[in-house]
């Protein structure tokens, strides 16, 4: 895994050849159990350097459309499955617990739901403030800088875009955006996100 922007932050990712971006996962490790958002399958390297940092004990599936290797890696480390609460009655795996706007999955880490994008509910994360983990809606298809889902992919630009405004008004300290599709953005994360909800 690669280390990011704190040293309990990493990340791995695959290249998505039909869009040409990178799909991007990330692991928190911290002493009460280890996080994972939207876990891609894993290579034999990568699941050897999570065992060495002592697994993983919860795993966060922002969306239906990023279940990805989230089912198997819980087996494996018996980690405990959250999903979107809006998506409870459809999603496609089982989850333990269904997180909504203001849950707290683990200490530090606060949910909101994002509203508009092309699943109900869908989740995004903010940790300690200044750390943005988004699912779908929020990506970076361009290196330093951060752009929307595609208007023909969205359920509700408008509401979309009240999301990403709203996260700006509540977390102006956010420093750094991970994206779940495409290049993250390590500074100036609050001013990227104002960017596109112009």
């Amino acid at each position: 895994m690669k280390r990011l922007h704190r040293p309990d932050l990493f990340a791995w990712s695959c290249f998505d050849e039909s869009r040409n971006i990178d799909f991007c996962s990330v692991a928190w490790v911290r002493s009460g159990g280890n996080v994972l958002i939207d876990p891609l399958p894993m290579s034999e390297h990568d699941r050897a350097h999570l065992e060495s940092l002592g697994g993983a004990t919860l795993i966060v599936v922002t969306n239906s459309d990023h279940v990805r290797g989230a089912q198997s890696l819980a087996q494996q480390f018996r980690a405990t499955l959250y999903g979107p609460r809006a998506e409870r009655d459809s999603f496609p795996l089982p989850c333990t617990h269904w997180l909504g706007e203001g849950d707290e999955p683990a200490p530090g880490l606060r949910v909101l739901e994002m509203q508009g994008s092309k699943t109900p509910g869908e989740l995004a994360l903010v940790l300690e403030k200044t750390t943005l983990v988004t699912g779908d809606l929020i990506r970076g298809h361009v290196g330093g800088t951060l752009n929307l889902l595609p208007d023909a992919k969205l359920a509700d630009r408008t509401r979309a875009v009240a999301s990403v405004k709203r996260i700006v008004n509540e977390y102006p300290q956010i420093e750094t955006v991970l994206v779940g599709d495409g290049w993250p953005v390590f500074h100036d994360g609050a001013k990227a996100l104002a960017a596109i909800a112009g």
